[in-house]
């Protein structure tokens, strides 16, 4: 989990798979320094997460096991409406439009 910057932006990035956050937190940590990425392999660590440091935004997998990005997309928007919540996923955006959660999501990337 990287360190989180004191004026910076904090990115939450939630993903069950091995590795790839941590390219993301490479990248965005090398492309602006006021990034900060913390990663959480699952949506309950990931809400530990956002109740202890209060992250600037969430960027989440949509297919995870035990609670998946909808519900920990719900689960989130109950305490932190106003979060930005990005689902960053190789399914195909027009599915998860359609799942119903377009109104709460900030942006879905495929």
């Amino acid at each position: 989990m990287s360190s989180s910057v004191q004026d910076g932006i904090q990115v939450l990035h939630v993903d069950d798979e091995p590795g790839f956050p941590d390219l993301t937190d490479e990248f965005l940590e090398r492309e602006e320094e006021e990034f900060s990425v913390v990663i959480a392999t699952d949506a309950s660590e990931a809400l530990d997460i956002i109740h202890d440091n209060k992250p600037d935004c969430v960027v989440s997998d949509f297919d995870m096991p035990g609670m998946n990005g909808l519900e920990f997309l719900q689960i989130t928007r109950i305490e932190y409406p106003e979060l930005p919540f990005i689902f960053f996923t190789s399914r195909d955006s027009r599915a998860i439009v359609a799942s119903g959660v377009a109104v709460d999501i900030t942006e879905s990337v495929s």
